[in-house]
């Protein structure tokens, strides 16, 4: 074992969301679970990351009930979780430690937001040595407002604002920062026929 998937936040807070309708991943689930199979497969590690923000009442809340893999999703015997409180898996939790005591090298990162817990987790495992792949067709993430864009308008006005940033754009960008300094981009199925070459 020198392999990890690492699903970032995908947990049922997002779903509470009324712009999650809009996200760029519908099949996110059934991707990472592709990725998961696979992972299992050759006898390597799954690492479930969740959110959580206590005492403030949103659905990051652990209170609220939301913080839990989305439906679909399942953590087995010996697959380590830890709950983070910060953008990146590693500044607040002991997933370095988890990592280094399975003798893991490799990473591959998953989950949501593309560009937000996901990028901010791949750059720092890059800094702490670890080999990086960023898998983006198993990341979500969704439309992002202007910074100057006026509070509480509806989701029909922020999607209608031309200064507001797509969910393509975000991914783009997000693989341009990446891509040759903190991690290598793979598709779900390029991941996959690898797995599967070395499973047989």
């Amino acid at each position: 074992m020198n392999r990890a998937l690492i699903v970032v936040d995908i947990q049922e807070s997002f779903r509470q969301r009324a712009m999650w309708e809009h996200n760029s991943n519908p099949r996110l689930v059934e991707q990472v679970n592709r990725l998961v199979d696979a992972t299992r497969a050759t006898g390597d590690l799954v690492v479930w990351v969740l959110h959580a923000e206590p005492g403030t009442g949103t659905v990051f809340d652990p209170a609220s009930g939301f913080v839990r893999l989305m439906d679909g999703l399942v953590q087995r015997d010996g697959d380590p979780l830890v709950t983070k409180t910060a953008h990146n898996a590693f500044t607040t939790t002991n997933l370095h430690q988890v990592l280094t005591s399975h003798g893991i090298r490799d990473l591959l990162v998953t989950g949501i937001r593309t560009e937000q817990c996901c990028e901010t987790t791949a750059r720092i495992g890059s800094d702490l040595g670890f080999d990086v792949t960023f898998v983006t067709d198993a990341t979500a993430t969704t439309p992002i407002e202007h910074r100057d864009a006026p509070p509480d308008r509806s989701i029909e006005e922020i999607l209608a604002d031309p200064r507001t940033l797509s969910n393509d754009d975000i991914i783009a960008r997000t693989e341009y920062v990446l891509a040759g300094r903190f991690a290598t981009i793979r598709s779900v199925a390029e991941i996959a026929s690898r797995e599967a070459a070395r499973a047989r």
